[in-house]
């Protein structure tokens, strides 16, 4: 199995402007443990929203590259952003699931991709060309020249292993991440 952080490492090596939206919890912690950045956008609390917050910066910055970096959880409780990132269809847009088959936030209950739900299935039944499920670190690189390419929308199943990893926390104060994102975009009042 990948290790997590093996695979948001690989995903985030010379990221460039890459701009990245995270989910909460652990994809948020992997993503400050890559080396937290200004153009990294955590979201604390707002569980299911990372994809159509990655879509609405997406389509706000179409010459941009935008990253989603999510959880299984999340992205099966907002799987209807699929949908929606289907039909909106932005070139600048990828989202990888970081898929350990489990709740890591409420105490590591199987969510349904335990059960067989394939999420990269969900997405192209959604009209996403460009989906697929990653099993082998081997194929992390190609996965990361994808989501650098940007000929998306993109979405990705990266199956991880449970085993736990350090809690390392991005900033936690809404109005600090909005500030210093915007400040990155240029956008800052």
């Amino acid at each position: 199995m990948i290790g997590r952080r093996t695979a948001v490492s690989a995903l985030l090596a010379d990221r460039g402007d890459l701009l990245v939206v995270t989910g909460l919890g652990g994809t948020a912690w992997d993503v400050a443990a890559a080396g937290d950045a200004d153009r990294d956008f955590p979201l604390w609390g707002a569980m299911g929203g990372a994809a159509m917050v990655g879509l609405g910066v997406a389509l706000a910055r179409p010459a941009e590259r935008v990253l989603v970096i999510t959880g299984d959880g999340e992205a099966l409780m907002g799987i209807g952003a699929f949908a929606t990132i289907g039909v909106a269809c932005p070139a600048n847009l990828a989202v990888v699931v970081i898929d350990n088959e489990r709740y890591g936030e409420t105490g590591e209950q199987e969510t349904h991709t335990g059960h067989g739900v394939d999420l990269a299935a969900v997405a192209a039944a959604c009209g996403i060309a460009d989906t697929r499920t990653v099993r082998e670190e081997r194929d992390l690189r190609s996965l990361r020249d994808a989501v650098h390419a940007g000929r998306g929308p993109l979405v990705a199943v990266v199956k991880v292993s449970i085993d736990p990893v350090p809690l390392v926390l991005p900033p936690r104060d809404g109005r600090v991440l909005v500030h210093r994102f915007r400040t990155a975009l240029g956008t800052a009042p």
